[in-house]
């Protein structure tokens, strides 16, 4: 048997030196590990290098280095005048800033534009920053209260009655629309040729008219004399207060839960008449500016901004009414987004702008920028009702079953369980249908209505600025007030995405 020893096993020369391994750190290794480390890569590095040499080097020379910075007219842009080839012509943006922040609002009102713009960011950055507490009442200061202080602002004017006016005052258009389709009806019948049809429908809804005015006519009557009082504002504001917060008492739970509700309801009305009184509301408020004197940014911002606040209750409405178990319910959902989705958003502007007024009495008028607002609320909410349906298709039916199993009613499962587990999965496409909204509102202007771009379009006619570069600097710049919002609009929607998520990660 061979005897070995210890010092067989032992190495007597060193093992040859082997090459550092290649760095994958700092800029070295970003292009050795991301950008050069397949012949595919590099193809695309060298192209990517090729498409910002031939694009984004021209666009910075254009931008900055060529550009023209100072000047009072169009001869400062001018090759000729420069002496040099001419890039962007940016006195001329600094010429008509104002028309395209605030359109044609006159100036001596735009401390109350500037304004609206202040406590719109003050309520919605504490909103955007997930740390901050009372995310309840500066949600109900931005989504209920600023939007009606936004319109005093910028529309002006002020009220003549509150609560119960304006009840008495949807329901008497409402019966006067049903009795005067009914007489409408009756007088068709004496030249039809199938009388007795149209005769009997408008006879039916001259009597449902009559109806109406019976069950209404107490609060007529109430609005009436506080008409004739002294104080009409603040007469109504009180019986309205009365009103609204005896029902909140009672549906809390009266004596023994409501006194919540009670407390809640009198500071929600002693802030409304704080407000009403700061803003002179009672005593006629600011001066009205038309609308058709609003413009540039101001009306892209307040449509865009609309749409996305008002689409989202309408899509969530629609889409658990597409998914409803009542045909009634199902059905009529199904045509309402069918048919708004199926025509192009010229269209529905078309459609609300004039023939809108078709469908209300010929007493009641319809401001233009309101009906295009009604016309993107829909079809956005229409495009949105699609896109949360996506969502609760994918929670889990096990969910819906388990909080059953617990005795939750519907709607507590669907607005604590279902509804929230849908939106986040849905977060992208939401703010995507957001995105999209806010480069649409530059349609409007086919129907009258100057935004970013309509008054940047209009400012080319000022022959004073007219030159090769003018348009160009003009929609560059808008291009960055666009490129600005919506990007912000995305960034934010991953933070949110990733922190609502974080629990599913590995």
């Amino acid at each position: 048997m061979t005897d070995l020893s210890a010092s067989s096993f032992v190495r007597q020369d060193l093992v040859a030196e082997r090459a550092a391994p290649a760095k994958t750190t700092g800029f070295i290794g970003f292009l050795r590990t991301r950008l050069l480390n397949s012949p595919g890569n590099i193809l695309l590095t060298v192209l990517g290098l090729l498409l910002a040499w031939y694009i984004v080097v021209p666009t910075i020379k254009f931008l900055l280095v060529d550009a023209v910075w100072a000047g009072k007219d169009r001869t400062a842009c001018l090759a000729e005048r420069a002496g040099h080839e001419v890039g962007a012509c940016w006195p001329y943006i600094q010429a008509k800033l104002t028309q395209l922040i605030y359109g044609f609002y006159p100036e001596a009102q735009r401390w109350r534009v500037n304004l609206t713009y202040g406590l719109g960011a003050a309520l919605l950055l504490p909103l955007l920053v997930p740390r901050l507490p009372a995310k309840g009442i500066n949600s109900g200061l931005f989504f209920f209260a600023f939007p009606v202080v936004a319109f005093f602002l910028l529309h002006g004017g002020g009220i003549a009655g509150f609560g119960v006016s304006w009840t008495a005052g949807v329901l008497q258009l409402f019966e006067q629309s049903i009795g005067g389709a009914g007489d409408l009806l009756v007088n068709l019948s004496k030249s039809s040729a199938i009388a007795p049809l149209p005769w009997a429908l408008g006879k039916v809804l001259v009597l449902v008219g009559l109806l109406i005015h019976s069950l209404i006519f107490p609060m007529t009557w109430l609005r009436d004399q506080l008409q004739l009082s002294s104080l009409p504002v603040w007469g109504d504001f009180l019986v309205t207060a009365v009103i609204v917060s005896a029902v909140l008492f009672v549906l809390g739970g009266g004596m023994r839960t409501g006194g919540r509700a009670l407390i809640g309801s009198l500071l929600t009305f002693a802030g409304i008449a704080v407000g009403i009184k700061l803003m002179g509301l009672d005593r006629g408020g600011f001066p009205i500016v038309d609308t058709r004197l609003w413009g540039g940014l101001l009306v892209t911002l307040v449509i865009a901004i609309t749409g996305i606040v008002a689409s989202m209750p309408i899509g969530i409405a629609l889409a658990l009414g597409r998914r409803s178990s009542i045909p009634l319910i199902r059905i009529f959902s199904i045509a309402f987004i069918e048919f708004w989705r199926g025509v192009p958003l010229i269209t529905v502007l078309f459609f609300a702008t004039y023939m809108l007024p078709l469908f209300v009495p010929g007493n009641f008028a319809v401001d233009g920028l309101l009906r295009a607002l009604i016309g993107v609320a829909i079809f956005t909410g229409a495009y949105m009702a699609e896109v949360i349906r996506g969502g609760l298709a994918a929670v889990a039916r096990g969910q819906a079953e388990a909080a059953s199993a617990l005795g939750l009613s519907w709607w507590k499962t669907t607005s604590l369980i279902v509804l929230p587990q849908a939106l986040r999965y849905v977060i992208p496409g939401i703010v995507n249908s957001f995105i999209s909204l806010f480069k649409d509102t530059s349609l409007v202007s086919i129907v009258a209505l100057f935004d970013l771009l309509g008054s940047l379009r209009a400012s080319f006619s000022d022959p004073n600025w007219s030159t090769p570069t003018t348009a160009f600097t003009g929609f560059a710049f808008a291009g960055m007030i666009y490129f600005v919002f919506c990007f912000g609009m995305s960034r934010y929607s991953l933070f949110v995405e990733h922190r609502l998520n974080a629990h599913r990660r590995h």
